[in-house]
């Protein structure tokens, strides 16, 4: 891209020039004679050279005569001036840097308003009078970075994408490392198909802000779709300029879905005969092209696709279309993107899944799977309102035919997307709590599609109950139930999970403490814990907190089958922090029952706590209940004392006292 050589040249001085005044200022204050000395000989070079150009201005030669008294200048060629001259240059040159800062602040002050006026402008759509307006503020203050990333942005709108780069430049050449300004330009590269260069753009954005992955991820992969699609338009360009496809008969067919005043099984030929001309790559790039998306707007079609209740006749269409769409659609991102641009589909699809026809159930969840299977479809799925969607899906999961290994696969596919998680949270109480216990219910012995179902929606319970949600109470006791009974499956990977939850729904309900330490979850959490597996362990030893914090049976239940408390012992040596917490917490409450402290002696635990509550631990929990084991260990078993003295850990005890007497 070309620019104006002298302007860049002119904005870089103008740059430098802001701090010129303050670092003279520096140096000639500076206690080093010699940087004094070279300071005044600098500023004596530039007030020459200054005043050689303000003569030509009769504006700025005023300014030059008012700024600075020249006969305060050495001029006799001696190394130095004298202190009152000194003194009386540097009063001048400070009063100058002031009225250098009062003009910059009034220029600010326009600037903004210019740019709020450029703002309410571009929010009206009025993008031409936003770019003068942010103009106007740029010739107040020439290196105010929004102005520059505002009017680029400006001239996306207006599809302006070289001036918008141009804008981005200046943006970064008075911040380097302005996030928006890559960001715009790697938009604006990507309009003029410059995918490499908008990559590189999208690339420096994370490299300055790691935290930017997601958006990141989502430019980039927006770069790969627009790329793809151009290959494809290209390919499918070539391929019907060596005859090697005929446009001819997808053209026609369009048509005569187009033309109306026909009867609906008129228009399921004509929709039966196109599925099977855009099977392939090419053909579904033709597809595209000649807006075959646009389907919709024969107003029988839609009428058929839109019907609440729908007659044979309409039945047979809509299975026709979803079949069409699944053909267009098989592995091309680009043509899923367009369809469900069209209001109508995103709108009944649901209709569809909940109709009472099988068939155009099976079609529908066949279609939502093309889409569900990677990850843009399903980035394009999250921008449905998917909380109806959640219902139906689960309510298919009971059937006995294709729909339900359909349906799983499909939840199985959602559970990890954070806008799925979203939606299904802010339903979590009146709709996906009582659907997940519903979909629990199975057996164990259940088919492997229905274990990969149980298995992902165990892991969106999960990630729905890091946040705290106080409705989740009136379901915690069925939930918890039912992931107790999943702790005999056969497969691990649902047993860990099942772990995982307990360990996130307990702490809202007392009630379901006490249903499942009655139903045997302590001596559950044992067996995991001996067996020793990393992930299961941590949430089996949070279960075992929560439960014996308000449980005198789970107390009693954790130290008969570990009389002497070993699994707990070898936790406290973890190298997970908030392992270690949950077991000394563990062990402080099983340290209230009678005999729990004398089973401890000669076991090292002392020298384990105190490490611990003297430690530097990240977690502060580390400290407190290590602290808090410590002393109702010394408390309810004085020989312990003796081991603690030897250690020289009595100053650490009685730092404990406090935390034991508000335990």
């Amino acid at each position: 891209m070309l620019r104006d050589k002298d302007t860049e040249a002119d904005f870089q001085r103008f740059l430098r020039r802001v701090d010129d005044v303050t670092n003279l200022l520096q140096d000639l204050k500076s206690p080093d004679s010699a940087v004094q000395e070279k300071a005044i000989a600098e500023t004596e070079k530039r007030l020459r050279e200054q005043g050689a150009s303000r003569e030509e201005e009769e504006e700025e030669e005023e300014e030059c005569r008012t700024t600075v008294n020249r006969t305060l200048i050495n001029t006799s060629g001696t190394p130095r001036v004298q202190a009152a001259d000194a003194d009386g240059f540097l009063a001048a040159l400070e009063k100058d840097a002031k009225e250098r800062a009062q003009r910059r602040r009034r220029n600010e002050q326009l600037a903004n308003a210019l740019k709020e006026q450029g703002n309410e402008a571009f929010r009206a759509g009025d993008f031409a009078l936003a770019i003068q307006r942010y103009s106007e503020g740029l010739e107040k203050l020439r290196d105010k970075q929004e102005l520059y990333t505002n009017r680029a942005q400006a001239y996306l709108k207006l599809h302006e994408y070289e001036k918008a780069i141009s804008d981005c430049e200046w943006a970064l050449k008075c911040n380097k490392n302005c996030l928006k300004a890559y960001f715009l330009m790697g938009k604006a590269h990507l309009a003029l198909q410059h995918f490499s260069e908008s990559r590189q753009c999208y690339e420096k954005m994370l490299q300055i802000d790691p935290q930017k992955e997601n958006l990141f991820k989502e430019c980039v992969a927006e770069a790969r779709l627009e790329e793809q699609r151009l290959r494809e338009e290209q390919r499918a360009q070539r391929e019907l300029q060596a005859g090697s496809v005929a446009a001819l008969p997808i053209q026609e067919l369009l048509q005569r879905l187009r033309s109306p005043g026909h009867d609906l099984p008129y228009y399921t030929g004509a929709v039966v005969l196109l599925a099977g001309a855009v099977s392939s790559c090419t053909g579904q790039t033709l597809f595209r092209t000649n807006n075959g998306f646009s389907i919709l707007s024969n107003e029988a079609v839609r009428g058929a696709f839109c019907a609440e209740s729908k007659s044979p006749a309409e039945v047979e269409l809509c299975v026709s279309l979803l079949l069409l769409w699944q053909a267009a659609c098989a592995g091309n991102e680009e043509n899923q993107r367009v369809l469900l641009a069209q209001a109508e589909v995103g709108a009944q699809l649901p209709e569809l899944l909940s109709c009472g026809t099988a068939q155009m159930q099976r079609e529908a969840l066949a279609l939502i799977s093309l889409y569900s299977g990677h990850e843009g479809g399903r980035r394009l799925l999250g921008r449905q309102d998917l909380s109806r969607w959640l219902q139906i899906l689960m309510a298919f999961v009971k059937c006995t035919d294709a729909r339900a290994d359909s349906a799983m696969n499909i939840l199985s596919d959602l559970s990890g997307e954070e806008r799925f998680q979203a939606q299904c949270r802010a339903t979590l109480s009146t709709a996906v709590s009582p659907l997940f216990t519903q979909l629990l219910d199975g057996s164990p012995a259940a088919s492997p599609g229905y274990q990969d179902c149980v298995f992902a929606v165990l892991g969106l319970m999960m990630n729905l109950l890091l946040e705290s949600n106080g409705t989740i109470q009136d379901f915690a006791v069925p939930i918890s139930g039912r992931c107790l009974a999943l702790l005999s499956h056969q497969d691990g990977r649902i047993v860990t999970r099942a772990t995982g939850v307990l360990s996130r729904v307990l702490p809202a309900s007392p009630s379901a403490v006490q249903e499942v330490v009655g139903a045997g979850v302590v001596k559950k959490m044992l067996k995991f814990l001996k067996a020793g597996g990393q992930v299961t362990s941590s949430y089996a030893i949070k279960t075992l907190s929560i439960c014996t914090k308000s449980s005198k049976r789970a107390q009693e239940e954790l130290l008969k089958g570990d009389k002497r408390l070993r699994v707990l012992l070898a936790l406290l040596r973890s190298g997970d922090e908030l392992t270690v917490a949950n077991a000394a917490f563990c062990l402080s409450q099983c340290l209230l029952l009678p005999g729990a402290a004398s089973a401890l002696l000669g076991s090292g635990v002392v020298q384990l706590l105190l490490r611990h509550a003297g430690g530097d631990a990240a977690r502060t929990s580390v400290q407190q209940n290590s602290a808090i084991a410590l002393g109702r260990l010394c408390v309810a078993e004085p020989r312990h004392i003796h081991q603690l003295r030897k250690l020289n850990g009595l100053a650490i005890l009685n730092s404990s006292m406090k935390y034991v007497q508000s335990s």
